[in-house]
């Protein structure tokens, strides 16, 4: 099997979308802010574009219908009744955006209630920003065509 490399940031250092368009959007479901922002600067930092930081369910599908990211970082414990499970499968379903699961929360019954989301993948906190940043470039490199 192939082992498929991302393409190289651009020369401003962002990553670019499938033929060279605007930078790869992400939005960041996490209630705890001072995580959230954390991963926004890591993810800045290595050229992504935050489109947004939501606590809770409602405000993560508010903020992926306006602004259409690419893939969202979903914390499963929420500031609101719905989990992250439930907005993740909810963000797949009405538009398309699939989710890595970034949790502490990594029960077998957690996780295969997670797979109806069909997640990118799972980091269990505490985690390298480094490894979110590898599997979203791995993630992407798969969507790329050819």
């Amino acid at each position: 099997m192939t082992q498929v490399e991302p393409s190289p940031p651009d020369v401003n250092g962002s990553e670019r979308a499938a033929g060279g368009g605007n930078p790869i959007r992400i939005l960041i479901v996490e209630d705890e802010f001072l995580i959230a922002l954390e991963l926004e600067y890591r993810l800045r930092d290595a050229g992504f574009e935050v489109i947004g930081i939501a606590a809770t369910a409602g405000e993560a599908l508010s903020i992926a219908a306006s602004d259409r990211p690419a893939l969202a970082i979903m914390d499963i414990r929420l500031a609101d009744r719905t989990d992250g499970i439930q907005a993740a499968i909810e963000l797949n379903a009405t538009l398309g955006v699939r989710s890595i699961f970034a949790s502490a929360h990594a029960d077998p019954e957690t996780r295969k209630r997670a797979t109806a989301a069909s997640p990118i993948g799972w980091l269990q906190k505490p985690y390298q920003a480094e490894a979110l940043i590898n599997l979203i470039r791995q993630h992407l490199g798969q969507c790329r065509p050819p």
